[in-house]
């Protein structure tokens, strides 16, 4: 009878921990990424305005865009469970969508990566799920658009 309990109750709490601990890992490889190329493309700013102030003629304009779908993994899943239960932020949930800009902003950028600047930048966020209700693997998406500004001479 004991060793149906350890298997019961041990195996999920194996699997828990296991799940935390390969999540940890794969977010911060993903930050670590992240920051790396966000030092490469500092002296190009995505702004969300509809111009960028430059004193310089625009040589040419191409739409610039990103997107990602990141998986919600089943640790902070399971974090959020009870965050649900008691109220309160979902903190394990705020460093997805922050990853999810990020990198959709970095992928908007390298899709037209000599651009000078990037005007009028817009981020759109849905959620998707596979199955009806709250039982399915959910993830969430991140679109990253913007108008990619080549002038004459870096302004």
């Amino acid at each position: 009878m004991s060793t149906e309990l350890l298997i019961y109750f041990g195996l999920p709490i194996l699997l828990i921990v296991i799940g935390r601990l390969v999540g940890s890992r794969i977010e911060r490889n993903h930050y670590e990424n992240i920051l790396e190329r966000e030092l490469r493309f500092r002296s190009q700013p995505a702004l969300s305005t509809k111009g960028s102030g430059a004193a310089g003629p625009v040589r040419s304009a191409t739409l610039a865009t990103g997107s990602v779908v990141i998986s919600v993994d089943h640790f902070k899943r399971f974090l959020s469970g009870f965050r649900m239960i008691f109220g309160g932020e979902i903190r394990s949930y705020s460093s997805l969508i922050d990853r999810a800009r990020r990198e959709a902003v970095l992928r908007m950028k390298e899709s037209e990566p000599d651009a000078h600047a990037y005007i009028n930048t817009r981020l759109e966020t849905s959620t998707i799920s596979n199955t009806a209700g709250n039982e399915g693997t959910g993830t969430v998406e991140v679109l990253a658009y913007g108008t990619a500004v080549h002038y004459d001479r870096a302004p």
